[in-house]
C-alpha cells in the first residue's frame, strides 16, 4: 500500500516540502502519496496579502500578518533558493531588497514551473491532529470551506509547515481599554497611511517594531516611539523616532513609561511577537516552545521527539528563511524515503540536548548566525539538495547586520552580490526613503546597473 504524507500548509515551508518531493519524483524515486492542506484560497502562506484582518469569510482566523508597502529587511542574496536564483526568475539581476509583491512572485515562480499545484486543497483548514498507536497512523480531520463540510483521512506521516507568524502574542496595560486612539497588534497592521500626521507608539524591540516604525514615518507619521521590555534597539534613530522603557499605563491620549516619562501618542501598535499555536494537533502532538533558533524536542530541528513520523518545518527563529526551509524539507523527505537513518529516543535527545545548549549560549547576533549557517550547512550536506556556501550566506547576514547600524533608514539602498550566481546586484532606481510605490512593475522598470 503507498504511504500517504499529509503536510499542513501552503506557505514557504509546506512549499518547500512539495519541491523537496517533486524534486526525488523527477529523478525516478518513488514517492509517497503528497496532500497538502492550506486554509487559505492560494498558497503563500504570509507573502499572500490580504486586506483582511481578524477573522476571513469562513470565520476562520485571518492568516496573514503581511502589510502594504513591506520590503524584505534583509538582502536576496541571503534567501535565494539554491535550485532557483532571482536572476533564472525574472531573467536578469534584480535590487537587494524587493518589496513584498516581487518576493511572492518569486516564490510562486518556483512551485508553479515545479508543477506541484494538483497536490494542495485549498480552504481546507486542518482542524485535529491524532495518533493511533495501533494502526501507526494519523488521523488528519479537515473542514472543506467552500463545500461546508468536515471529513477525515488518515496518513502515515505528517509535517506541520503552517509557520509560527500568524498567532499574535498580545499583551495588556493599564488604561489601554479606555485608550480613545487605534490599537492594534502588528498582525493586524495593514497601511502606514493611515498614521499619517499621528504620533505613533510601538510597543516592541524587535524587528516588527523597527519595521513597522520606519514604514510609518516613511508614509508621513509625525513621531514613532518605541517602548521596550529589555533593551532599546541599538539604531542611531532621526530626530522623528524616540525610545522609551515599557509602557505602564495609558490615559486619554498620555502614555507613560516606566521611567516616568510621558508622551502624547494617537495610535498604539504591539509589536509583541508571536506564539507557536497548532490548535488542531493532540496534545501529546504539539510544539510548545519559544521563538529560538533551536526549539527542544525537535531532532534535528524537524523530527519531533516523542513521535519520529511527525515533522516539523520552519519553526525556528530565523535569519536564513527559504534556503533553511528547503534543506529541512529536502532532510525530511530522506527521512520518510528511508534515506536517512533515525536514531532511537535516547540518542535524538542527547543530540537535541546539544544543540540547545549551544543555541542558548550564542552571546550576540553574529555568533547567532554562525549558528544557525552549521546547522543549514549539516542538512544540505545529509541530502541532494544542490549546494549552498553557508559561510559565504553568514558573511552577507553579518555585513547586513553592519549596515543597518550604520544607517537604518538608508540599508536597503546597499546592493550585495548573488551567492548562486556571483552577480553583484544593481543598485535600485530610488532611494527606499522615497520608493512610495512598492508595485512589481515599478521595482523592476529600469534603472541604474552595476
Amino acid at each position: 500500500m503507498t504511504k500517504r504524507v499529509a503536510i499542513i500548509g501552503a506557505e514557504p515551508s509546506g512549499l518547500a516540502a512539495l519541491r523537496a518531493f517533486q524534486s526525488a519524483k523527477a529523478k525516478g524515486v518513488e514517492v509517497p502519496e503528497v496532500v497538502c492542506f492550506e486554509k487559505q484560497d492560494d498558497w503563500g502562506g504570509l507573502w499572500k496579502y490580504t486586506w483582511r484582518t481578524g477573522l476571513d469569510q469562513y470565520g476562520e482566523p485571518v492568516h496573514g500578518s503581511m502589510y502594504r508597502y513591506l520590503w524584505s529587511n534583509g538582502p536576496k542574496e541571503c534567501l535565494e533558493f539554491a535550485d532557483y536564483s532571482f536572476e533564472e526568475h525574472f531573467g536578469r539581476a534584480i535590487p537587494s531588497y524587493p518589496p513584498r509583491a516581487v518576493l511572492h512572485d518569486y516564490i510562486m515562480g518556483r512551485v508553479e514551473r515545479a508543477g506541484v499545484r494538483d497536490t494542495v486543497r485549498f480552504d481546507s483548514p486542518v482542524k485535529g491532529v491524532v495518533w493511533d498507536e495501533a494502526a501507526q497512523l494519523f488521523t488528519v480531520t479537515v473542514k472543506d470551506n467552500k463545500a461546508d463540510r468536515t471529513y477525515s483521512e488518515t496518513f502515515d506521516y505528517v509535517i506541520v509547515a503552517c509557520g509560527h507568524f500568524s498567532t499574535p502574542n498580545v499583551p495588556t496595560f493599564e488604561g489601554i481599554e479606555t485608550f480613545p486612539g487605534r490599537v492594534l497588534h502588528a498582525h493586524d497592521f495593514r497601511s502606514a497611511d493611515e498614521f499619517a500626521g499621528k504620533d505613533v507608539l510601538m510597543i516592541g524591540s524587535s524587528y516588527s517594531a523597527e519595521d513597522i516604525g520606519t514604514q510609518c514615518i516613511k508614509y508621513g507619521a509625525r513621531s514613532v516611539t518605541f517602548s521596550y521590555r529589555t533593551r532599546p534597539l541599538g539604531f542611531d534613530w532621526p530626530e522623528q523616532f524616540s525610545q522609551k522603557p515599557l509602557l505602564t499605563k495609558v490615559a486619554g491620549h498620555t502614555a507613560t513609561f516606566l521611567d516616568g516619562t510621558t508622551k502624547h501618542v494617537d495610535a498604539i501598535v504591539l509589536c509583541t511577537g508571536y506564539q507557536h499555536h497548532f490548535p488542531f494537533l493532540a496534545d501529546d502532538l504539539r510544539l510548545v516552545t519559544n521563538n529560538v533558533l533551536y526549539p527542544d524536542n525537535l531532532w534535528q530541528g524537524v523530527v519531533w521527539q516523542h513521535n519520529p513520523k511527525l515533522f516539523y518545518i520552519g519553526m525556528q527563529d530565523q535569519f536564513f528563511t527559504f534556503n533553511m526551509f528547503d534543506a529541512q524539507a529536502w532532510y525530511v523527505r530522506d527521512l520518510i524515503l528511508g534515506r536517512l537513518p533515525i536514531p532511537d529516543a535516547e540518542a535524538r535527545a542527547a543530540d537535541n540536548a546539544a544543540w540547545v545548549a549551544r543555541d542558548r549560549a550564542c552571546a550576540d547576533p553574529s555568533e547567532q548566525i554562525d549558528f544557525q549557517a552549521d546547522y543549514v550547512c549539516q542538512l544540505i550536506a545529509a541530502t541532494d539538495y544542490p549546494d549552498l556556501d553557508t559561510e559565504t550566506v553568514a558573511a552577507l547576514f553579518k555585513q547586513w547586520e553592519h549596515d543597518k547600524e550604520h544607517d537604518i533608514m538608508g540599508y536597503r539602498n546597499h546592493s550585495y552580490r548573488s551567492v548562486l550566481t556571483g552577480t553583484m546586484s544593481p543598485r535600485h532606481h530610488t532611494n527606499w526613503m522615497d520608493a512610495l510605490d512598492d508595485s512589481l512593475e515599478a521595482f523592476l522598470a529600469s534603472g541604474e546597473t552595476v
